[in-house]
């Protein structure tokens, strides 16, 4: 009894830590694993956001078919998300910059309608200090992040004018380009239809960007980016760099995947690699699972990302479950295999310089966590892998707004 007792305050006194032990992981609880990551501010850095978000046609506010929604967030304890404004890239016209802004203009609002409909459980961070605030208040935490600079312009003016813009609604992080070339520097995947070549490194324009989002402390984002802008970006910014949503190439090789060259670029900027969930980044696809939900999507007329975001919601439902079951059946991408690349980065650059996305309704997702309410999924299992609570912790959000913090703290307007 007296050996049993004081076995009994040994665990109770390491669960009283803030850091566990790598021995202690191992015999935890899902209680006391769950206890554990409800004590990090838990952050995903890129969360897509569909048409008429914040509204009837899909209100945030209660369980639907998304992927991340208010009450899933709550399920899975995942605190904040960084909200997408995202554009497709167009040709580089008159006409088509002004269909971007329109497409930015309607994401910012749909984004606003949902803080502001949920401000009792909710909150914009423009800060981490806003972002801690909000958390110590119990609310779930909104982030403002723009995928591809796009809809800025084709002018020194027009960018600068813009950045302010959206520096002013609380957006804090913009990624370069999307797929295919811009106005700004080379995607990692360059459009064959628009016949963009190599990636031309970041243009006289992109400079512009670049020094703009430094001056209004909007954090640079390289997701999406070709390698040699990528390069030449983290060269002409003066604050630290981020991807918001990447892989690693030495995992699993594909053009969204960053390169031991570019984690270390990241790492010596000051920055944080936010590595992604999302299934063919991570790892291959089972032929027959590609097959099978290619016929799906033709019997459901879902063949285009226009039909998708318009369907009715009991089509959306009907895909989501087929889909999900052809997963079941012809195997899926795990959790496992996303946390190798994470593994991998983190052996690479280190612990200070590594975090986590979903890319969670805009196609990410593994088995395992494959939407907001998985989240806790993580956690356990990076203690099964040996990671400390204080390490879960910075994987999860803390390097993330140490990053967001300085680019702030370096601004000049």
């Amino acid at each position: 009894m007296k050996f049993a007792s004081r076995l009994l305050f040994i665990v109770s006194f390491l669960l009283s830590l803030n850091s566990i032990t790598a021995t202690a992981q191992t015999t935890l609880s899902d209680v006391q694993m769950m206890a554990i990551h409800d004590r990090m501010l838990t952050i995903d850095s890129h969360t897509d956001i569909g048409p008429g978000f914040g509204t009837a046609k899909l209100d945030p506010s209660i369980l639907n078919n998304a992927q991340v929604n208010l009450p899933s967030m709550r399920i899975g304890g995942l605190d904040a998300s960084f909200f997408i404004v995202f554009t497709p890239q167009a040709g580089l016209t008159e006409k088509g910059l002004s269909k971007a802004k329109e497409i930015a203009e309607e994401k910012y609002r749909n984004i606003m309608r949902m803080i502001r409909a949920n401000s009792h459980i909710m909150g914009l961070a423009t800060s981490t200090e806003e972002a801690q605030s909000l958390n110590a208040e119990g609310k779930l935490i909104a982030l403002i992040g723009v995928e591809n600079s796009y809809p800025f312009g084709f002018s020194s003016n027009e960018v600068h004018d813009a950045v302010k813009i959206w520096a002013e609604r609380g957006a804090r992080y913009a990624s370069i380009t999307h797929f295919g070339h811009n106005q700004f520097g080379g995607s990692s995947n360059p459009s064959k239809r628009r016949e963009d070549g190599d990636d031309p490194g970041l243009t006289e324009l992109g400079k512009t960007l670049i020094s703009a989002l430094n001056d209004y402390g909007i954090m640079v984002d390289v997701s999406h980016v070709g390698p040699k802008t990528t390069a030449d970006a983290i060269s002409a910014s003066r604050a630290p760099v981020i991807a918001s949503h990447s892989t690693v190439k030495a995992v699993y090789d594909n053009p969204r995947g960053l390169s031991d060259e570019q984690l270390m670029a990241i790492r010596h900027s000051g920055g944080v690699a936010q590595i992604t969930a999302y299934r063919s980044y991570i790892a291959g696809i089972n032929p027959k699972v590609t097959a099978a939900v290619k016929t799906l999507r033709e019997r459901l007329g879902l063949t285009s990302y226009a039909a998708y975001i318009t369907a009715p919601s009991q089509t959306i439902a009907e895909f989501q479950t087929a889909r999900n079951n052809i997963r079941k059946e012809y195997g899926d991408v795990t959790l496992d295999q996303f946390l190798n690349h994470l593994d991998h980065a983190i052996n690479v650059v280190g612990i200070d310089h590594v975090g986590i996305s979903g890319d969670f309704d805009g196609g990410g997702g593994v088995r395992g966590w494959d939407g907001a309410a998985d989240s806790s999924n993580v956690t356990f299992e990076l203690l099964k892998r040996g990671y400390t609570e204080q390490d879960i912790a910075k994987i999860w959000g803390g390097n993330l707004l140490r990053v967001m913090r300085d680019v702030q703290k370096m601004a000049t307007k």
